[in-house]
């Protein structure tokens, strides 16, 4: 009991300072770290056992309900730019290693105390503990190295937002701020095309498909003034008018394809599709039936049984084009046009129960955490390294919930989980796992911190933390044109800082810092951890 209401205290006490602004900017959460220090510091204590059990719990629910929410865009944004990103993100990786080791030698610093600032600086705790292990088969002390990474630890956490805010302060244009929505509109593209190529004259919508070699669906077609919803038997015919979705990318194909595109501009969010044809409706049905969760939309000849076209499906922020092969699942946002009577009919096979999604799947929660923990106990043997890696307490849950997010329907499993509720497990998660890390770097905090050495390892920490940030953010934002959301949260991943993430979702509009996030976080965190043990054992 005493464990629980410490914990809340510390955790109630830093989430009412962090709503505080000095100068226009709040920590939020990230305030409960530094009230479990000054906690820690007056000694106040909790078992260690229930401390362990609670920050390890905190962090992988953070983790895992965070790679669930962006599963289903993750491979979409990894396709996009995850390459790029991870590349890019390796760069603050390897800039801040290296000047860990230059500043060793430089300084006469112990490599291993270096290491422990590296750590703390890139608020990495697997890197320290893989540092911990690596020191102890080499009959190496480790205290001084988990001391080093705690007083450097919170400028680490702080010079990320630092340097967020100095970015935006600086460098951020307003054209470098990317829409909330802007990602919708580039993932479909919906225009109106005039039939004019002999070579589709006559073709139906299979042969059209075979032809394309692109995904595209025709939602309507009109001929001698009526409008019809094409189905697969459907035929082309000099003079149509066809309103076609597919991406923007492909949108030149389909016309060199098909004939002349119009001017009119039907990807404006403002388009009343109602009044587009009055005999026609298009609505949107939410799926909320659990029969229908990991079901090919295909399986479900929706058009040939109720005589409608599906054209776009909304989900987690993506605009998806309604191919048959697309895997529906729970919490999908389905775009229906066709005679109201018939759009009614698939209302009711749908679901559209929107209240009950409010119902949240625990069991999927659950059964995620703790494959995401099994699959961070798993040891790695790579070339060359005599020590096992492992992905660890944030490493193995982060990779599971994207996985789950993306592939949990495939298994009938229902990973959705409305935003609010996404929102409360998360800053729950990372509350809870701040608290408890603060609470245990408390003790000596101080006393160390304050000393000549404290001050030096807190400095040189500060520019390790700051340096590489500030660097390679203007390389992501001025020469590989990133938007801001993006490179913050590709620097976040980079840096293992959840805290910093937070605050860039608080500040930066739209989801595009999470899904940068978790793009980069999974290979950046596997990349410190085994760094940390390469730089060990080569410079030792």
């Amino acid at each position: 009991m005493q464990a629980v209401v410490v914990i809340s205290l510390i955790c109630a006490i830093g989430l009412i300072f962090g709503k505080i602004r000095i100068l226009g900017v709040s920590l939020g959460v990230t305030f409960v770290f530094f009230i479990g220090i000054i906690a820690g510091h007056f000694g106040i204590s909790i078992d260690q056992k229930v401390l362990l059990f609670a920050e390890s719990f905190g962090l992988s629910l953070f983790v895992y309900s965070l790679g669930l929410q962006v599963g289903p865009g993750f491979m979409s944004a990894f396709r996009s730019g995850g390459v790029k990103l991870n590349t890019i993100g390796l760069g603050v990786i390897l800039i801040g290693t290296a000047m860990a080791i230059i500043m060793s030698y430089a300084l006469n610093i112990p490599l291993p105390d270096m290491m422990g600032v590296l750590c703390g600086a890139t608020t990495n705790t697997p890197a320290l503990g893989a540092t911990q292990q690596t020191l102890a088969q080499m009959n190496i002390p480790t205290t001084v190295p988990a001391l080093s990474c705690a007083v450097t630890y919170p400028l680490g956490v702080v010079g990320v937002i630092l340097a967020i805010m100095l970015m935006q302060r600086f460098w951020v244009r307003k054209n470098d701020i990317a829409a909330p929505h802007s990602k919708h509109e580039n993932n479909t593209f919906i225009a109106t095309l005039h039939v004019q190529n002999p070579g589709v004259f006559d073709k139906d919508m299979h042969k059209l498909a075979e032809i394309a070699h692109v995904p595209f669906v025709i939602s309507r077609l009109w001929r001698g003034g009526e409008v019809i919803l094409p189905s697969n038997d459907t035929s082309l015919q000099e003079g149509d008018r066809v309103m076609i979705v597919t991406s923007r990318k492909d949108i030149d194909t389909m016309e060199a394809m098909i004939g002349k595109r119009e001017s009119i501009d039907w990807n404006n969010e403002n388009v009343d599709w109602n009044k587009v044809d009055s005999r026609l409706v298009s609505r949107r049905i939410i799926i909320t039936r659990s029969e229908i969760n990991g079901k090919r939309l295909g399986s479900l000849h929706l058009r040939n049984s109720y005589g409608i076209n599906i054209s776009r499906i909304y989900r987690s922020g993506m605009a998806l084009l309604a191919t048959p092969d697309l895997m529906l699942q729970v919490g999908d946002c389905v775009v229906v046009v066709g005679d109201e009577r018939a759009v009614l009919k698939v209302e009711k096979v749908l679901g559209n129960a929107e209240g009950e999604l409010n119902e949240p799947n625990l069991t999927a929660i659950y059964i995620g955490l703790a494959l995401g923990l099994v699959l961070g106990a798993i040891p790695l043997t790579l070339p060359g390294i005599t020590l096992p890696v492992k992905l660890g307490l944030a490493g193995g849950p982060i990779i599971l919930g994207i996985l789950m997010g993306i592939y949990g329907p495939r298994f009938h499993l229902v990973t959705y989980t409305t935003q609010s509720a996404n929102l409360m497990l998360r800053a729950f998660g990372l509350s809870l796992y701040l608290a408890c890390l603060g609470l245990n770097a408390g003790g000596d905090f101080f006393s160390t911190a304050f000393s000549a050495t404290g001050l030096m390892w807190v400095g040189l920490g500060f520019l390790i933390t700051l340096l590489p940030l500030l660097l390679v953010g203007f390389i992501s934002m001025r020469v590989a044109r990133m938007d801001f959301g993006t490179t913050c949260g590709m620097l976040c991943g980079a840096m293992a800082n959840p805290m910093a993430l937070n605050y860039a979702n608080d500040t930066i509009p739209g989801e595009y810092a999470s899904i940068a996030y978790a793009t980069v976080y999974p290979l950046s965190m596997f990349a410190r951890v085994v760094l940390a043990q390469v730089v060990l054992m080569l410079f030792m």
